[in-house]
Order: structure tokens, then sequence, then C-alpha cells
């Protein structure tokens, strides 16, 4: 009974010992940001999360207004989303593009959180650093949608488009109306 108690004791202090490690490398991955800055140390890989309705208009109007240094742009999306399918067939047609660093650019479908959590882990597990850009869409103006509220403390910026927003969430960053 003596040995099957130390035994159930030291595997509680080697799961709590990895918890530490677990979170103390998450809050390092968070607090470092990104210092990356595209154009100026060659382009960022974009991946972006298509949802249905207007969310794949609105990326993609963002997207037609950065510049080449975010190439290529890969689009993640749900099987049954046809339209958003048909809508980035096209837009990507009108564009030519090519990368090092990755980021992650998304604004608001719920199915963005599972990516970022993703892109969150490869930082945890040290594979690596992706950068977290998330833009609020442009119908939230007095307070975040669900997916807002859970990425803001996990993007390295946090877009959004009304000052009230500005006021509300201090880490975010206001640029007025940019789709």
């Amino acid at each position: 009974m003596l040995k099957f108690g130390i035994q159930l004791l030291l595997a509680a202090v080697i799961l709590l010992v990895l918890i530490f490690v677990f979170l103390t490398r998450l809050l390092l991955v968070l607090r470092a940001g990104s210092t990356h800055k595209p154009g100026k140390t060659g382009p960022l890989t974009v991946f972006t999360v298509a949802g249905s309705g207007g969310h794949t208009t609105e990326i993609l109007r963002l997207l037609g207004s950065l510049s080449q240094s975010y190439s290529p742009t890969h689009y993640i999306m749900a099987d049954s989303d046809k339209m958003s399918e048909d809508k980035i067939c096209s837009f990507e047609r009108s564009r030519g593009k090519q990368s090092s660093k990755f980021q992650v650019l998304c604004n608001g479908p719920g199915t963005c959180v599972p990516v970022c959590a993703s892109a969150v882990l490869l930082g945890i597990l040290g594979i690596k650093k992706v950068i977290i850009i998330y833009v609020e869409s442009i119908c939230r103006v007095e307070n975040l949608s669900l997916s807002g509220r859970i990425l803001y403390h996990f993007s390295d910026y946090f877009i959004v488009q009304w000052p009230v927003l500005k006021e509300k969430y201090p880490k975010s960053v206001y640029l007025g109306r940019i789709v």
C-alpha cells in the first residue's frame, strides 16, 4: 500500500511539473508578441479563415488592400461552404503571389478559434511562431463577438473598427473602418 502511495505522489508531482512548464511556455509565447514587420524582413504567409455570410466578403476586402508583403495566402473554410470557395477562387484569379513567416488573419467566424488555438500550440511547442491577427467585424460596434472575446487574449494584433471598442479593450488597435 505504501509503494502505491509513493507512485501516486510521484505521478502527481510529475503532472504538476508538466502543467507548470506548459503554462510558463504559454505565457512566454503570448507575451513575446510579434516583432516581425512585413516587407522589412521578407514576406509573410497568410492563413485566412473564411466564414459563411459576410465574413468572407469582409476578409477578401481586407486581403485586397494588403501589399505583396503578405503573400502567399492560404484559406481555411468548411467543406460545405461552396459560396466562400467560389468567392475566394474568383478573388485569387485576380491576383498573383509567394514566404517564410506565417500569420493567421481572421475576422470572426467561430471556425477561426480552433485554427488560432492550433497556431498558439505551435508556438508553445516551439515548432513555429505564428502571428495571429484578428480583425473584429465592422458590425460589432459596442461589444466583441464570442470569437473576439476568446481571441482578444491570444492574438498578436487585435484590430477593431470602432473607437468605442478601443476604449473598452485597451490591447486592441483602432484603425477606423478598414473593410
